[in-house]
């Protein structure tokens, strides 16, 4: 197996954490990269907040100083926009690496003609890519995308295609479609035909890699060049652990599964450290409780504890509760498998005629989004 080149960078093992909107900030990041080695990218950053240097926004762009390559995603949907963004970046140091966006499925971000709604307009794409590359400079630029909007307006081989050719390092599928959002099952073999139709630079795979045996078994029924670990390591950074150790060693290394004990320590760690991130601890402890129901999945503790969990309002009220849980308690079975939310939407939210010219290069009139997320 080789080392994944993104551009002049090199990643091994070639494994990258998924932006995530909420969760991969400077404190889970961090948690995930004490695992093992890889490409461990931001949460989405809109273009227009960053050039109008949304105050917000700039403190999301924020990386431990050990943190390398400093991997930032960005969304957008005006050309000239992602382009002053992407220069801002270079010429300011603010990262090493780019993504952008062409991935995201959610409402407030497809009906403004963003994330995977985007791709279906092919010279519109083509112009964010050729400006964000042009204001990159020497940084590398990546594209994160879905199939399509839906079965019927699938874009992807044309999305890759049209990446290649505007200078784009590396292109990353999640192998479902924007109407799918997060159910079903993704389909692998999507990424083996953009595999098959992108060539000339290395195609990531995306979708239901829950451990590191998925991992292998993506790479090695699609060709692809590396995974995107999304979802699956939600509440389990050690996941990336066990992919150094798959993609490193001789393959007879066992899956890390800590006792409720090891997990407890992990979760109060991983609080500690959003306090350090946002520089507030009732504002931490509250970004915390999305990630409690997570790390403790699949274990027997019981609802009044889960409530006293979610609603401790202190790190030393957090790690007094979690005291309280068996230490000795063994990772079960459950705790396995998907997390998060999953089920499909029953249609995909559009500007008003988006689907009728696949050609139509215009700039929806509201489509940047004033703030940060995803």
């Amino acid at each position: 197996m080789e080392a994944l080149k993104v551009g002049p960078l090199r990643v091994w093992p070639p494994v990258v954490l998924a932006p995530m909107a909420g969760i991969t900030n400077m404190a889970f990041r961090t948690l995930c990269r004490e695992q093992g080695g890889g490409l461990y990218v931001s949460e989405m950053i809109t273009t227009r907040a960053l050039v109008e240097r949304n105050r917000k926004t700039l403190t999301m762009i924020r990386f431990e100083p050990e943190e390398t390559p400093r991997s930032v995603q960005l969304y957008g949907v005006d050309p000239q926009t992602v382009g002053r963004a992407a220069r801002m970046i270079a010429e300011e140091d603010l990262a090493d690496h780019i993504d952008l966006n062409f991935g995201c499925p959610v409402p407030k971000v497809t009906r403004r003609g963003g994330g995977s709604a985007l791709p279906y307009k092919r010279n519109l794409l083509r112009a964010i890519l050729r400006e964000a590359v042009s204001g990159a400079g020497s940084l590398p630029v990546t594209v994160k995308m879905r199939k399509g909007i839906d079965d019927d307006h699938l874009t992807y081989l044309d999305a890759g295609r049209i990446a290649a050719g505007e200078g784009v390092a590396a292109v990353a599928l999640h192998a479902r479609t924007a109407v799918q959002h997060y159910g079903g099952e993704a389909d692998w073999t999507a990424i083996a035909r953009l595999k098959e139709a992108v060539t000339e630079i290395p195609v990531l795979g995306n979708g239901d890699i829950w451990s590191a045996a998925d991992a292998l078994r993506m790479m090695a029924s699609t060709g692809c060049d590396g995974v995107v670990v999304g979802r699956g390591c939600l509440g389990r950074p050690w996941l990336f652990r066990d992919l150094s150790e798959a993609m490193t060693g001789d393959g007879t290394a066992p899956p890390v599964r800590p006792a409720l004990g090891e997990v407890t320590a992990v979760m109060a760690r991983h609080a500690a450290l959003l306090v350090d991130c946002f520089g507030s601890e009732p504002h931490a402890i509250a970004d915390f409780r999305k990630h409690i129901g997570w790390y403790l999945k699949g274990f027997e503790v019981g609802a009044e504890t889960r409530r006293a969990l979610a609603t401790a309002e202190s790190l030393s009220g957090l790690r007094e509760r979690l005291g309280e849980l068996d230490p000795d308690q063994p990772w079960p079975a459950g705790a396995e498998g998907p997390r998060g939310k999953s089920a499909p939407r029953e249609r995909v939210h559009l500007p008003e005629g988006w689907l009728d010219d696949p050609d139509d290069g215009v700039v929806p009139g509201d489509a940047e989004l004033e703030t940060s997320g995803g």
